[in-house]
């Protein structure tokens, strides 16, 4: 585990308060959600890096071979070095509570993190994700609060692999809140205030093992 094995920014909080990880979409760099990530959570400590894998030049955190098809090896790789990095810089922050956001490739592999390492985040907001597969979840989701973003006419991720993608994290015992508006990939205003109502809930007892 390393707490550089990815270029990231780093915007200092309040010492011992929360660690929110932000995570850009394709073409998106470690500076893309910093600002989004202050609005939501302004006493956290904010971590953003910046994928490793460059798709015509356009940043992204695993490769794919087209819109949706997935190398799942690569996604494998992927998963297991971001956990490590978010595991290094929780152990060295010992923070409050651990949150997670994400968008479109960002909450890929923010939502990949999350099925391998179910009690790594107290909260997490995947904003417009795509998983076309069914999740295997190594334990249990039961306790952890996922918000769900999306776009009744967004033209990457189908609503019906949105709500598939409920269904899995629900049937696994998350706490799933799923926040619709009628456009495409875009992220809306009604979308910034779920993910703020999600981070503004006090951290239950799940946190006490960041400490």
């Amino acid at each position: 585990m390393s707490k550089d094995s990815y270029i990231h920014k780093v915007l200092p909080g309040s010492p011992g308060g929360p660690l929110l990880f932000v995570f850009h979409g394709t073409g998106g760099d470690e500076a893309q959600l910093l600002s989004l990530g202050r609005d939501l959570a302004p006493q956290a400590t904010i971590v953003a890096p910046r994928g490793d894998v460059s798709e015509q030049g356009a940043a992204r955190f695993f490769r794919r071979t087209g819109e949706g098809v997935y190398d799942r090896g690569d996604i494998t790789r992927a998963t297991d070095k971001m956990a490590g990095f978010v595991k290094a810089h929780v152990e060295t922050a010992r923070p409050s509570s651990v949150l997670g956001l994400g968008y479109s490739n960002g909450a890929n592999i923010l939502a990949s993190v999350l099925f391998a390492e179910p009690s790594l985040f107290d909260a997490t907001v995947l904003m417009h994700p795509l998983i076309p597969f069914e999740p295997e979840v190594k334990g249990s989701l039961g306790g952890s609060r996922i918000l769900v973003t999306a776009g009744r006419r967004d033209p990457i991720c189908p609503p019906d692999l949105t709500a598939r993608l409920e269904a899995y994290l629900r049937a696994d015992g998350a706490d799933v809140t799923v926040e619709w508006h009628d456009g495409g990939h875009e992220v809306r205003p009604t979308e910034i205030e779920a993910a703020r109502r999600l981070f503004a809930v006090a951290p239950d007892e799940r946190t006490a093992s960041h400490v």
